[in-house]
């Protein structure tokens, strides 16, 4: 239970002040705990980092394959994709996601996102191929290289609404999907 308290503190740090916010102190303060009882549980902000990943990331991950399989063709398979995603981008675990991206990780904490995205990213590889890619991963890649900068802009709280730049990364990648 301390173990969830924390990981829930870390994200709320990370959502609302970014990698900066999250401290041992900060932690502790927030949980209620002593501070050398937070190094019981973490042995640092990396270690902090890999476990909201390995926790949150397979959850984000199958909220997208569902919106996925409740899709019938492969152009509504990946307008699933997308939209889910966006859809997620106002969820803590996300804004964490997307706060311990922005931050300093040691090369293990950015291997386990790097492998996780890889992941996310080979869910859309058959919808691909079956609309008639010939390099479907390289257009996943692509596909997802939209996805990721629509959530920077939805994230930057840019001029346009989410939901504008939601329908405008959407209208981009089945345009482009299509040929």
């Amino acid at each position: 239970m301390q173990r969830g308290a924390l990981l829930d503190a870390a994200r709320t740090l990370l959502s609302e002040g970014g990698t900066e916010a999250l401290t041992f102190p900060a932690l502790a303060e927030r949980t209620g705990l002593a501070r050398s009882s937070v190094y019981e549980y973490f042995r640092s902000r990396a270690a902090v980092v890999e476990e909201l990943c390995a926790v949150d990331f397979p959850v984000w991950a199958a909220e997208v394959q569902a919106a996925m399989e409740g899709a019938e063709t492969p152009e509504a398979k990946v307008e699933a994709y997308v939209r889910r995603q966006l859809a997620l981008v106002g969820d803590r675990r996300h804004r964490a996601v997307v706060a311990i991206s922005a931050g300093e990780l040691d090369a293990g904490a950015r291997e386990k996102i790097r492998a996780a995205h890889g992941g996310l990213i080979a869910m859309i590889v058959e919808a691909l191929a079956a609309l008639g890619h010939a390099q479907p991963r390289l257009a996943a890649m692509l596909l997802q290289g939209v996805v990721d900068a629509a959530v920077r802009r939805i994230e930057l709280g840019a001029a346009e609404n989410p939901e504008e730049i939601t329908e405008a990364a959407v209208a981009m990648v089945l345009n482009g999907v299509r040929g």
